[in-house]
């Protein structure tokens, strides 16, 4: 018993594709024969299933992995590599793009780490360690601002991909490290804390040692308010917010990689340019 054709003299298998004849490339290609067509097929999805499965076990793996500073130590290790890289780029003559005081910018207020307690700015001191761990200074505001200050205008860089070009009014590091640690034995890092201690960062000494790197007390032409971290921060062009310490407690020369905060919880300890 055959199909009851329709209307146009067709049965309902006529429009079915004819799977013995080549497949034509609609593109003008030579036809491929239906045989070698299935076969590329077959091998395109046993090819695209391995590669899959591969990645799948591949993260999996990664997961797996023991951490590093809260991240897989195959991921730390990258990061290193990365921070290793830029620092052979470095140069002491490299400095940042400035700007005139006329483009200055009100630079968003980012994070309470390390702020969140009232602090009486009449009674602060920075206390200042030597690398063999001992105190060397406590210094109040005046003491800072004695060494002399310098008016600077650059990008400041946040993490997260925001950035305002910022006027910062301040004492250079090289200064303050000239003055307080001239007699230090050869240090590497300097480690940065709140009073509180809930906020530290570590930078290397090529970053302390730059123009470029304020203790700063000034912003857009007025004092530091709390936010901002009054009475001291850190600012630097050289490094994202996330290293520019505010309201600075302690400042410690040292031979060690300092802890780090935000390397802790999985970031790079360069966080640079």
């Amino acid at each position: 018993m055959t199909d009851r054709p329709d209307a146009a003299g067709a049965t309902p298998d006529d429009d079915a594709p004819d799977r013995s004849r080549p497949w034509v490339d609609p593109d003008g290609g030579p036809p491929i024969p239906i045989e070698e067509y299935r076969k590329r097929s077959r091998r395109s999805f046993l090819t695209f299933g391995v590669l899959g499965v591969g990645a799948y076990l591949g993260f999996r793996h990664l997961q797996n992995r023991p951490e590093d500073g809260s991240i897989p130590d195959f991921t730390r290790r990258a990061l290193q590599l990365n921070e290793n890289v830029w620092e052979r780029l470095q140069r002491s003559s490299a400095d940042s793009r400035t700007f005139s005081v006329d483009a200055r910018e009100d630079i968003r207020v980012n994070g309470r780490i390390g702020l969140r307690d009232d602090l009486d700015q009449e009674r602060w001191t920075v206390r200042v360690i030597g690398v063999d761990g001992h105190d060397l200074e406590a210094l109040d505001i005046a003491d800072i601002q004695a060494l002399g200050g310098v008016d600077a205008v650059w990008r400041h860089k946040c993490i997260e991909g925001w950035s305002n070009i910022v006027h910062w009014t301040g004492t250079r590091f090289s200064t303050f490290a000239e003055r307080y640690a001239a007699d230090q034995p050869e240090w590497d890092h300097v480690s940065l804390r709140t009073p509180d201690e809930e906020y530290y960062v570590g930078l290397d000494r090529y970053t302390m040692l730059h123009d470029q790197t304020l203790l700063a007390w000034g912003l857009n032409g007025e004092p530091l308010t709390p936010d901002h971290g009054a009475p001291l921060r850190l600012a630097t062009s050289l490094k994202y917010g996330i290293k520019q310490l505010k309201r600075i407690g302690t400042i410690e020369f040292t031979n060690e990689r300092p802890d780090d905060y935000w390397v802790e919880r999985g970031y790079d300890f360069h966080a640079g340019f």
